[in-house]
């Protein structure tokens, strides 16, 4: 079996091997397992359709769908066409290619399709990965005579069967172009969620979703939207309320957010062939080993949201397209650490500062963009760490970083251990990893390069 690609992106030409005696032939049509080796995607093929063409000469298309679909012949031969009607750089490139029993082709989710037959009876088949439905309306039509395709047919067009409709298609400049396949991104309201809006943008393929739109913690959720519309979901949603996690109330709603959902949404991103991103912590780890931890070091939380998290990460690993961005120390638009040191220091306070937990910050939109790498350089599959880079510091040395880039004397930050900080507190207090630092080796091996925390602190204080 030969893969061969093809000038529009996706489309991918197939030669089969026909096994053949005095009988016959035998070919393997569609082999999940060689396919996927070979480098064609896992598409999830749900029906098998197969068109048989009496005449020579027989024309269809050029119809662009909102599924994928494997292309090949049982008996006969054909004249192929495909159209990229899709958004983009490559919208109205052309491929042509003859197919017999020995070559199929695969067409992606908006390539618009079309045909001629070059013998009589022939038998044309195709898988595809979603049912009709008259709900989805995510087509595009291209009429065969289009002049800016210009598609040299073998027999011209006037001396062969047409059906009616085919032949009042629009052409290229009147054709609406199909839209990429939905990312719905979850927790849209939260300080990550707001920084994948910033560089997701309003494209009508990207949908948003907060608290309002979309609960994660229906039961029913598998049926909240057509899922087959969608090709990833980015899950930003948290609870986030660490120590509130610590009492009986926080507990139950740290598990259902943090546990119950991404399982939910891996359940979904299994069935339908998405790919699920989740945001997870360093929280899943107790913060004792000495060194960076790794995307393979085993999780051992210490507190209730930490618990909550490492079960979701577990969830969320069974979807078979995953990505799961553990991160900490998180910075972004609204309350947060770096703000309110910047605060109590133009306020004239001096604070108590914890000194033994050690990590980096993360900057919201630094998830975002790595997120976003991930997703657009189609990276492996997997849990990838992905926080600010250069060195770590403790909590009170952002602090004091906080009060020198603002004009304020850093040594009014006082350094105390964690357990001097809560000593007089009496409500339940989640244990803190005192190592947070993350080995940032594996995401920087995909091209993505953290940006230096320190020099984004100065960014962000600007």
């Amino acid at each position: 079996m030969a893969i061969t690609e093809t000038r529009i992106p996706g489309l991918v030409l197939v030669d089969l091997p026909l096994h053949g005696d005095n009988r016959g032939w035998f070919k393997e049509n569609w082999q999940r397992e060689k396919m996927i080796a070979a480098g064609l995607p896992d598409f999830g093929p749900v029906q098998n359709n197969i068109s048989f063409n009496n005449a020579v000469g027989t024309t269809r298309g050029i119809h662009a769908e909102p599924w994928d679909k494997f292309v090949s012949l049982a008996t006969g031969r054909i004249f192929g066409a495909w159209v990229d009607l899709r958004e983009g750089p490559t919208f109205g490139a052309v491929f042509t290619a003859e197919l017999d029993p020995s070559r199929a082709i695969f067409v992606p989710r908006g390539v618009g399709n079309a045909y001629q037959t070059l013998e009589p009876g022939t038998a044309y088949t195709y898988l595809v990965n979603d049912h009709w439905s008259a709900e989805n309306t995510d087509y595009a039509f291209l009429n065969l005579a289009d002049e800016t395709a210009a598609i040299d047919w073998p027999i011209p067009l006037d001396q062969v069967e047409i059906s009616a409709k085919d032949k009042h298609h629009p052409r290229l400049q009147n054709v609406t172009p199909i839209a990429p396949r939905k990312i719905l991104i979850t927790g849209a309201d939260g300080q990550v969620g707001r920084a994948l809006r910033a560089e997701f943008g309003d494209a009508a393929h990207i949908e948003y979703a907060g608290r309002e739109q979309l609960d994660l913690t229906d039961p029913e959720l598998g049926t909240a939207r057509r899922w087959r519309d969608y090709g990833a979901i980015i899950n930003a949603a948290a609870y986030t309320a660490v120590d509130r996690a610590e009492t009986t109330e926080g507990r139950v709603a740290a598990w259902q957010i943090n546990a119950a959902a991404p399982a939910r949404l891996a359940a979904i991103a299994a069935e339908y062939g998405l790919t699920l991103i989740h945001v997870s912590s360093d929280y899943v780890f107790d913060g004792t080993q000495e060194g960076a931890y790794t995307e393979g070091s085993a999780l051992s939380p210490m507190s209730a949201y930490g618990q909550s998290k490492a079960a979701g990460d577990l969830a969320v690993a069974t979807a078979p397209r995953h990505y799961i961005v553990r991160t900490s120390w998180v910075i972004g638009d609204g309350g947060n650490f770096v703000r309110t040191m910047a605060s109590l220091a133009e306020r004239g306070i001096d604070p108590r500062v914890v000194n033994d937990q050690t990590g980096r910050l993360t900057f919201a939109d630094d998830i975002a963009r790595g997120i976003r790498h991930l997703l657009g350089t189609a990276a492996p599959y997997g849990t990838y760490n992905l926080t600010g880079g250069g060195e770590p510091q403790t909590w009170a040395d952002v602090a004091r970083g906080v009060y020198r880039l603002t004009g304020h004397d850093p040594a009014r930050v006082r350094p105390v251990s964690t357990a001097e900080y809560f000593a007089d507190v009496t409500d339940p207090i989640a244990a803190r990893p005192g190592n947070s630092v993350l080995d940032l080796r594996k995401i920087e091996a995909t091209g993505f390069v953290p940006a230096d925390s320190a020099s984004r602190l100065t960014e962000y204080l600007r």
